[in-house]
């Protein structure tokens, strides 16, 4: 049996990509071509404008919540306010965070987060209701949420493979939206008192 004889990476002939796949030249070309885009590059599928305007109403929808929570946890009063408490505040961190997550995807676009406080609950899918009692406001925090699972699966389904990038982002935060729906439709299915 012949060995096989040794070759120099120079003596190699290139390969063509697989089928799909852009040649490296022009990988290497089209990254080169304005540049000055960033992250977004010409394999971009998705209506950037489209997306930015999705992401700028996710974010006003999580400054509403973060806002929303952040009350509650405020003006929670009465027996079960000490253990509902704590579940206000967890939310307001996790839904702020979510907003930080969804500003700078908005920058990495080429967008600008926007966060004038005169436009937030308009552009916002959830509603800021403050709720009159614990009850309430868990119950209000539980709408919000169920909005928010909606909205972002709406968002989910429009972006599809077009930008996985995003994509990737919103389900991880659908994810957590589910969550919290969970806890507190636990809460009101348990609820005493009041």
């Amino acid at each position: 049996m012949k060995s096989p004889s040794p070759t120099t990476p120079h003596s190699r002939k290139p390969r063509m990509p697989p089928p799909g796949f852009t040649e490296i030249s022009v990988l290497r070309a089209n990254a080169r071509r304005d540049v000055e885009n960033g992250a977004i590059t010409p394999s971009y599928d998705a209506d950037r404008e489209v997306v930015l305007g999705l992401l700028n109403q996710a974010l006003a929808t999580e400054w509403v919540c973060v806002l929303r929570y952040y009350r509650h946890a405020f003006m929670a009063s009465g027996m079960l306010a000490d253990a509902v408490k704590p579940e206000f505040l967890e939310h307001a961190q996790q839904e702020l965070a979510h907003a930080h997550r969804i500003a700078e995807r908005i920058v990495q676009l080429g967008g600008e987060p926007d966060l004038n406080p005169d436009t937030l609950t308009a552009r916002s899918h959830a509603e800021y209701h403050e709720g009159n009692d614990l009850r309430e406001m868990v119950r209000e925090d539980l709408v919000a949420e169920r909005i928010a699972i909606d909205s972002y699966r709406e968002m989910i389904n429009f972006v599809g493979d077009r930008d996985t990038t995003t994509k990737r982002i919103l389900e991880d935060i659908l994810a957590q939206e589910e969550e919290h729906a969970n806890e507190f439709a636990d809460l009101l299915n348990g609820w005493i008192g009041e």
